[in-house]
């Protein structure tokens, strides 16, 4: 389950520079990078968890979200330990934290072809990369996603956008979708809460939207930490920036991992903040984490008919002709 690594470059004493990342992690021989999964052995970078997989289920792709990419489908969910932020709040710490904290790597051995082989049995229509940050474990997700392109199915990746621009363009061809954590819009949240800074993120969402990848963002919304009218304002013209067809899923916080005692969000906040998003001007914007809402429906951007309703994870009307309103024709932004 060791496999040399990608995007990487030699240095002098047999240290490596890791290009995979925006934390650019220079490793001295023996150690591990900031996720805990890529090690320097004698010059030579591996990855730990190529073949190494921690979780693997059948997801709507609803749950990912996505609410623009082939609604109602299944997706084969996979992940493997790691990741390259350290999240305070993170609802999967036991596996993406493992490494970090413990040193452990652990994981069902699969080839790629047997991950695609599944994905097909399953009837899912997807593959995505998801519950723990699938830039770690990179060179797997590429040549799962190769394969999965000749069957088929969609690549999607659910993801902090912590990769480096090289990295996305190498992935591209075979990515179709990504979902994006945009976690705040303060550099000094992502130092905290995070262990990371707020421009490269930015930085790969406009990448993203240049190379043709289908983007949906999503900002779990923390009382008092990136909650703030004038903060959301500056997010969402960012977003609407980036292109006002970019779905925007406002997920409602519940305590946990290392914020325990930060109450839940309020639903008037997230309501507030989807008001925001649609003064800036953002199509599609949803209230998540907050089942019945109105908030989760997908709505005709010209007409306000209903075009997709939604119980949690489920969809309950599907009012499409072809991708396009049945009522006045326009087009619904996205993969379908």
């Amino acid at each position: 389950m060791v496999h040399e690594a990608l995007l990487y470059e030699k240095e002098a004493g047999n240290r490596v520079s890791c290009g995979l990342c925006a934390h650019r992690c220079r490793i001295a021989s023996g150690d591990r990078g900031t996720c805990g999964v890529r090690e320097n052995r004698e010059g030579t970078l591996y990855s730990l968890v190529y073949g190494a997989i921690i979780a693997e289920n059948v997801d709507p792709i609803e749950k990912k979200p996505f609410f623009h990419l082939l609604p109602g489908s299944r997706s084969f969910s996979i992940a493997a330990v790691g990741c390259n932020f350290r999240c305070t709040f993170c609802q999967n710490h036991e596996i993406s934290q493992m490494p970090r904290e413990t040193g452990r790597i652990v994981g069902r051995e699969r080839t790629p072809a047997e991950i695609v082989e599944m994905a097909v049995r399953s009837g899912s229509k997807s593959i995505a990369y998801t519950y723990t940050e699938p830039t770690v474990y990179f060179e797997f997700a590429f040549d799962i996603a190769g394969i999965a392109r000749e069957k088929g199915l969609k690549n999607v990746f659910v993801t902090n956008g912590y990769m480096t621009q090289g990295m996305l363009e190498l992935v591209a061809p075979r990515l179709d979708a990504a979902n994006v954590d945009l976690k705040a819009f303060r550099d000094d949240f992502y130092k905290k809460q995070c262990g990371a800074r707020l421009q490269p993120v930015l930085d790969s969402l406009r990448k993203m939207k240049e190379l043709g990848i289908w983007v949906e963002v999503t900002t779990l919304l923390i009382p008092g930490l990136n909650d703030g009218e004038e903060e959301l304002g500056e997010l969402t013209a960012f977003l609407v920036s980036l292109g006002a067809e970019t779905p925007w899923h406002i997920s409602r916080f519940h305590p946990q991992y290392r914020m325990t005692q930060t109450p839940p969000t309020p639903a008037s906040s997230i309501h507030r903040a989807a008001e925001i998003g649609k003064s800036a001007g953002l199509k599609y914007v949803y209230c998540g984490n907050i089942p019945g809402d109105p908030g989760e429906n997908t709505l005709c951007a010209h007409c306000g008919r209903l075009l997709i309703g939604r119980y949690g994870f489920s969809i309950e009307r599907l009012d499409l002709k072809g991708s396009a309103c049945p009522h006045c024709g326009t087009p619904l932004d996205g993969i379908f």
